[in-house]
C-alpha cells in the first residue's frame, strides 16, 4: 500500500518536472523517445513554436522586426518553412512571402510554390550549389536575373509554371525538366538556341504562352508542350534537318501543339523524321 502511494506521488511530480524542463530548454532529452516517435515530436513542436510566434499572448508583445508592409525580416527560414534533411517547404506561406528566402547552406530541393514571389535575383541562389530541383510554381515572377540560376552546377529540375514572366534567363546546362506553362513568353524573350546545350533535357514544358515560333529542340527531348501558344508555321529544320535525310529523332515520344493557328498538315516534310505525329491542327 505505502508502495502504491509512492508512485502515485511520484508520477506526477517527475510529469510536472519534466514538463517544466521542456519548456526551459525547448530541447528534446536524448534518449527520451523512441524513433517512432521523435518525427512526430518535432513537428509538434514546430508548429507550436510557429503558434507561440504567430499569436503572441497579451503580456508578452511581439517585438521581432517587420517590414512596413507587415513581412518578418529576418524571421528564420526554418520558422516560416518546414526544412527536413536537404529540402525546404515554403508553400502558401503567411505572411506572404515576396522574395526567396534564405536557405540552408545544405537545400537541395526548395518547393516555394504558390506565394507572392515577384523577381529572382543573381543572390538568392548564388552560395546553395547543392540545388537540385527548385520548384517556385505559382508565383508573380515577372523577371529573373540572367545569372540567377548560373552556379547551379547540379541543379536538374526547375519549375517556373504559372507565373508572369516575357522571357527566360540563361538556365543550367545539365537540366533534365523544365516547366515555363502559363506564362506570358513571347518568341523575342526565347532565345533561339536556349535549350541547344541541354543535352540532358527530356521534359520541356512551355505550354500556354504567346511564343510565335518553336525554339531548338535538343535531341534528348522526349516529351514537348507546346500547345495554346500563337505559333503559325514549322519549317523542315524545327524538328528535322534540311541537310540531312538519314536524320531521326527516336526520344521524342509526344509533341502537344494543339491550340495554335499552325496548320500542320501544311509542313508534312517537318515531321519525316519523328516517329509520331505532333497533336495539333491539321485542317
Amino acid at each position: 500500500m505505502k508502495a502504491l502511494l509512492f508512485t502515485c506521488v511520484l508520477v506526477p511530480w517527475l510529469v510536472a518536472a519534466s514538463a517544466r524542463r521542456f519548456d526551459q530548454d525547448s530541447q528534446l532529452i536524448p534518449g527520451s523517445l523512441p524513433g517512432s516517435e521523435l518525427n512526430g515530436y518535432f513537428i509538434d513542436h514546430l508548429k507550436s513554436r510557429r503558434a507561440r510566434r504567430a499569436l503572441p499572448t497579451a503580456d508578452e508583445p511581439d517585438d521581432s522586426p517587420v517590414t512596413a508592409g507587415g513581412e518578418p525580416s529576418d524571421l528564420p527560414t526554418c520558422l516560416l518553412c518546414v526544412c527536413l534533411t536537404g529540402s525546404v517547404y515554403c508553400e502558401e506561406v503567411s505572411p506572404d512571402m515576396t522574395s526567396v528566402p534564405t536557405l540552408p547552406k545544405e537545400t537541395a530541393y526548395l518547393y516555394a510554390r504558390f506565394n507572392k514571389i515577384k523577381k529572382i535575383r543573381t543572390k538568392d541562389f548564388a552560395d546553395i550549389v547543392t540545388l537540385k530541383r527548385i520548384d517556385l510554381t505559382g508565383n508573380m515572377i515577372s523577371e529573373i536575373e540572367d545569372g540567377a540560376f548560373s552556379k547551379l552546377t547540379l541543379l536538374e529540375e526547375l519549375s517556373l509554371a504559372e507565373n508572369k514572366l516575357v522571357k527566360l534567363p540563361m538556365l543550367p546546362a545539365k537540366l533534365k525538366y523544365f516547366n515555363a506553362n502559363h506564362n506570358f513568353l513571347k518568341t523575342k524573350g526565347v532565345k533561339a538556341n536556349i535549350f541547344k546545350k541541354m543535352t540532358n533535357l527530356a521534359n520541356l514544358y512551355l505550354a500556354d504562352n504567346q511564343m510565335e515560333a518553336v525554339p531548338h529542340i535538343p535531341d534528348s527531348v522526349r516529351i514537348l508542350h507546346l500547345q495554346n501558344n500563337n505559333i503559325t508555321e514549322v519549317t523542315v529544320n524545327t524538328f528535322c534537318r534540311s541537310n540531312d535525310t538519314y536524320y531521326l529523332r527516336p526520344s521524342l515520344s509526344e509533341v502537344r501543339m494543339d491550340g495554335n493557328p499552325v496548320v500542320l498538315s501544311k509542313y508534312p516534310d517537318s515531321f519525316t523524321c519523328m516517329k509520331v505525329l505532333p497533336v495539333g491542327r491539321y485542317r
